[in-house]
């Protein structure tokens, strides 16, 4: 297994013509991994990595957001995942199997035509639902494409992964069909491979690339950004976020900060409108629907409360900015699990669903200045990483020769029985 410094960036060479890179997510709740391969799709450009990379999501709403140079997107029609952990086709009235086949078929074509150098998946080995399978048995039939499986630093907890993984037949997916594991976190937060017992296969094939450091250059001022001071909140994609954003909104502000709020875009209607009803009637409040780049408020505020999705967390971590995190704690307890052990390192606080009101809020927001800053930090080297472990998968072995008379083994391909369809719609 290779750790942090293992993959330290080093002087390599350009890749001429342009390599081909695939990001893939399925982007079944809120814009996270899109937004997450955006991020990556970034840190090669800006590293001067010769690439032409494309995007392949399931958020159309991914349309909107700022693209790289060397950088397209292409839009699968929607997947929905319920609080219950359900998935439903989002938009079309379609059952969910023809729903994945008409995914699975578009995916397959777009890695047939563009024939990439390297395919990224992102958190899931098959794909949602098996959508990936067809196409990751093609691809290492033909030999081509070098597969990278990318996992977020918090999966769920360790008992729900552990039967998740074994139920998938992921960690022979894994044997059969990746070359590289990339981990975007740091292990002493958590360890996946250890946590969730994913196995030799996995732990051969990882690399610990750290977090995704999303600060940016300094820019000019943004319109959506106050003048003065202000306080921030961030509900992701918006589709679980009401409560906290509700909270936020009726909590008190110490010493005449503003309030922003980021409701995203996939919070219900009725919920939104409330929310801009309360914005309509008390100025200090500022209310945005959705925003391609929400750096540049985090860059400035002076505190922020947020639910603990992957790339709000980074975000903040990225910036240091005071936390209050609410995380959600259905379907998947990811972001409680990762708001209690950011909480255990002094970097964010920490305030369960239950109890939050807006009382807890003004609360937090009054000893905010009063609280100690955590001297621990997180490796957050990850886009700085990425380029060369992607050089280092696009080089081709060095061959030693062999000299007449030695035995050469014979390579030992792994296989992997597939007992569903590649179509299997149970997820």
């Amino acid at each position: 297994m290779a750790h942090l410094r293992d993959a330290s960036t080093r002087p390599g060479p350009q890749l001429a013509p342009a390599a081909r890179i695939v990001l893939y997510s399925h982007d079944t709740m809120g814009l996270g991994h899109v937004r997450r391969n955006l991020a990556i799709a970034g840190g090669v450009a800006e590293a001067d990595f010769h690439a032409s990379t494309l995007l392949v999501c399931g958020a159309r709403e991914a349309g909107a957001l700022a693209m790289p140079r060397g950088v397209d997107c292409i839009t699968l029609p929607g997947l929905r995942k319920e609080l219950d952990g359900q998935y439903d086709a989002r938009s079309l009235d379609v059952s969910l199997r023809d729903l994945i086949d008409l995914r699975a078929r578009t995916i397959d074509s777009v890695l047939a035509s563009f024939r990439p150098d390297v395919l990224i998946v992102d958190n899931v080995p098959r794909g949602a639902c098996g959508e990936l399978e067809r196409s990751l048995v093609r691809l290492r039939r033909e030999g081509r494409t070098r597969c990278v499986l990318g996992l977020r630093d918090v999966l769920d907890d360790a008992a729900s992964v552990r039967k998740e993984w074994a139920a998938r037949g992921n960690r022979s997916a894994i044997a059969a069909w990746y070359d590289a594991v990339w981990i975007y976190g740091d292990p002493t937060l958590l360890d996946p491979v250890v946590e969730y017992d994913l196995g030799p296969e996995v732990a051969a094939k990882a690399h610990y690339v750290g977090y995704l450091d999303r600060t940016r250059p300094e820019q000019p001022a943004q319109t959506h950004v106050p003048e003065g001071p202000f306080v921030l909140c961030l509900v992701g994609g918006g589709q679980d976020g009401f409560e906290v954003a509700e909270a936020f909104a009726h909590a008190r502000m110490p010493d005449g900060l503003q309030r922003v709020l980021v409701t995203g875009p996939f919070m219900p209607l009725e919920q939104r409108r409330a929310i801009e009803q309360l914005a309509a009637t008390d100025p200090s409040l500022i209310v945005h629907t959705f925003l391609d780049e929400p750096t540049a408020l985090l860059a400035r505020a002076e505190a922020v409360v947020c639910m603990g999705g992957y790339n709000t967390v980074n975000e903040v971590l990225s910036y240091s900015t005071p936390a209050l995190v609410v995380p959600r704690v259905a379907p998947r307890l990811e972001q409680l699990v990762r708001a209690t052990r950011l909480r255990d390192l002094g970097l964010v606080d920490l305030l369960l669903p239950t109890d939050l009101t807006p009382r807890a809020i003004t609360s937090w927001l009054a000893g905010r200045h009063s609280r100690r800053r955590s001297s621990h930090r997180l490796d957050l080297d990850g886009l700085r990483r990425i380029p060369q472990l992607l050089r280092d998968l696009l080089t081709p072995p060095v061959i030693v020769p062999v000299p007449l008379g030695v035995p050469v083994p014979m390579p030992v391909t792994p296989s992997v029985s597939v007992s569903r369809s590649a179509l299997n719609v149970s997820c």
